[in-house]
């Protein structure tokens, strides 16, 4: 860090108990850490909501694989797809089930429509996107 620059926040006592637990319990030496972590990762999530800026990140589906035709019609997304997804993973979970991370990349609008048509595909059971950076852009 090049110089910091100190604020103060006011919090109920209550809340900064509750906080001080939860950070103490994930490992944070102080509470700056924790915010500044905190801070990070809500700029990541506004720079999300910014349609044109390019993101990363993964979607997650857990679904059934006897349901008639998924498989294909996952594939065949994948494939449309194809220019945001730079890799997948494919785990068996039990005899039914699979669990699918698919690894995507580009504008976050494009990113968000994968993601709401891959989630809405009729046998997935559970879906989720979830957005990292880059992290050309956080200090």
């Amino acid at each position: 860090m090049n110089g910091v620059e100190r604020f103060g926040v006011s919090m109920a006592p209550d809340l900064l108990r509750q906080f001080d637990a939860v950070i103490a319990e994930r490992g944070y030496t102080n509470r700056s850490e924790a915010i500044r972590d905190i801070v990070r990762d809500y700029l990541v999530e506004a720079h999300w909501e910014q349609g044109d800026e390019e993101v990363i990140g993964t979607v997650t589906l857990v679904y059934d694989h006897h349901q008639r035709d998924l498989t294909e019609q996952l594939t065949d997304l994948q494939h449309h797809f194809h220019s945001e997804i730079i890799s997948t993973l494919h785990v068996h979970l039990d005899a039914h089930h699979c669990l699918e991370v698919l690894v995507v990349r580009g504008p976050a609008a494009q990113v968000r429509h994968l993601a709401d048509r891959v989630i809405s595909t009729r046998g997935v059971k559970h879906g989720k996107l979830t957005c990292t950076t880059t992290g050309r852009d956080l200090v």
